[in-house]
């Protein structure tokens, strides 16, 4: 940012800003990233809070050939929006995916598998690990009143926990069984908790089981899960061992949920899957107001799950904090 001298000094207009960029598959933080400009219909947002998630780790490991400024978790407020001024000042988070609208997967209404979508802080698109970013106005959900910015952030892994509830039928006496205690695992736990169903979850470390027990959802160790044992199987560890522990739990006819995102190639047993019969389920993105909602309600609370929030000018140390063994969520303060 400049400034003029002067007694009469007035700031000139912002043209930088700080933001955290992935370069040659190193990340640096920047003081002078230019300020990114909406187009027509989207909004300049300022992020107030933005999580470090695991694909943001992946994408560190080469999971997608991402250039760019990371990150994609975030809440903030609309600075400027030339279409609707009304919102200015508005808080928001943000759905990631930014579609073209005219494609066959857009008109069928699979807009979060557009043909020509970019994806905030993944593909195409400068993320949240910034002091401003944009989005299109559509994409951008106002915030409940009396949901703070600590649980607004995990809106978008909330939607995706939500994901699976839209995509396969649970009911009170399906078998379920979550592989993984980490970030995500912790949400789509929290999530299946609420349909009734018969909920284990794999957690390894002592802080996962905890926070486990403290909404009364069982755990099991990787030794005691009985082998085809389950209806559903989620499996939500990133590892390969954990995708193996998920597909030995289900029975014949059981349903696997990939929610996962892999740098490189996991082998699979395809025999198995095809003699068995096991349905497999890719889930990504979900919906932004169911998962406003159950924050609004209570009905989960995802703040006991962060570990620490560092400022903006600490955002490397912040991905390297997240990286850590048995790290949960980690926030960064963007103001």
């Amino acid at each position: 940012m400049t400034r003029q001298s002067g007694d009469n000094a007035h700031r000139a207009p912002q043209t930088t800003m700080k933001g955290l960029r992935l370069e040659d598959g190193v990340p640096r933080l920047h003081d002078d990233a230019p300020l990114p400009r909406p187009g027509p219909g989207a909004a300049l947002v300022r992020v107030r809070r933005a999580g470090v998630c695991g694909t943001d780790l992946a994408i560190l490991r080469g999971y997608v050939p991402f250039r760019g400024i990371l990150g994609h978790e975030f809440v903030g407020e609309i600075a400027a929006a030339d279409q609707a001024p009304g919102r200015v000042g508005q808080r928001v988070v943000g759905e990631i995916n930014v579609v073209c609208g005219t494609c066959s997967a857009c008109r069928a209404g699979r807009r979060s598998h557009c043909e020509q979508r970019s994806v905030l802080g993944i593909r195409g698109h400068d993320g949240a690990f910034a002091e401003y970013l944009t989005l299109p106005l559509e994409n951008l959900h106002p915030v409940p009143a009396g949901v703070s910015d600590e649980a607004a952030v995990f809106t978008e892994p909330l939607a995706a926990a939500l994901q699976i509830t839209r995509q396969v039928h649970i009911g009170p006496e399906t078998r379920v069984l979550v592989v993984g205690a980490g970030r995500l695992g912790q949400l789509i736990a929290q999530v299946l908790r609420l349909t009734g169903c018969n909920l284990a979850v794999v957690a390894r470390r002592a802080r996962q089981r905890t926070l486990l027990a403290n909404v009364g959802i069982p755990w099991l160790a990787e030794d005691d899960v009985p082998a085809a044992g389950f209806d559903l199987a989620v499996e939500a560890s990133g590892a390969p061992g954990g995708l193996a522990l998920a597909r030995r739990a289900l029975r014949a006819g059981g349903t696997l949920v990939l929610k996962s995102t892999y740098a490189g190639e996991v082998s699979v047993d395809l025999a198995g899957l095809v003699v068995d019969e096991i349905s497999v389920v890719g889930s990504r993105c979900g919906p932004f107001p169911a998962a406003l909602r159950l924050l609004a309600q209570g009905l989960v609370d995802p703040t006991p799950l962060i570990d620490t929030c560092l400022p903006l000018a600490r955002a490397e140390a912040a991905l390297r904090r997240a990286a850590e063994p048995g790290v949960l969520k980690v926030l960064l303060d963007c103001t």
